[in-house]
């Protein structure tokens, strides 16, 4: 069974940092590329920062460029998302989710997600 389970997130006051973690199972990461996503409240949902199979591409939504970092261990099927100096407007639900092919940061191209895991920036 392919699973993607995220963890990391909580309540963090503006300016403050998170790590989010996604461990993946049933599947090796080796020949996935890697997304991170999130959605708010009345939003659609939208890419954070996306990563190619080998970790050599890397995308980053303007709204995040600076301040999140990507990354991937294959060998230990592991995905992070560095986040700092967060904002009250990163609050969100995040998702992590993989695809295969032609690297794409679209959530339409992902075809396993996993379950989220909440992130709320508030003073």
């Amino acid at each position: 069974q392919v699973q993607l389970v995220e963890s990391g997130g909580g309540l963090v006051q503006p300016g403050g940092s998170l790590t989010l973690s996604c461990a993946a199972s049933g599947f090796t990461l080796d020949y996935h590329f890697i997304g991170w996503f999130r959605q708010a409240p009345g939003k659609e949902r939208e890419g954070v920062s996306c990563i190619s199979s080998d970790g050599g591409d890397t995308y980053y939504a303007d709204s995040v460029k600076g301040r999140f970092t990507i990354s991937r261990d294959n060998a230990r099927n592991m995905v992070y998302l560095q986040m700092n100096n967060l904002e009250p407007e990163d609050t969100a639900v995040y998702y992590c989710a993989t695809g295969w092919g032609y690297y794409s940061c679209l959530p339409t191209e992902y075809p396993y997600w996993g379950q989220g895991t909440q992130v709320t920036v508030s003073s």
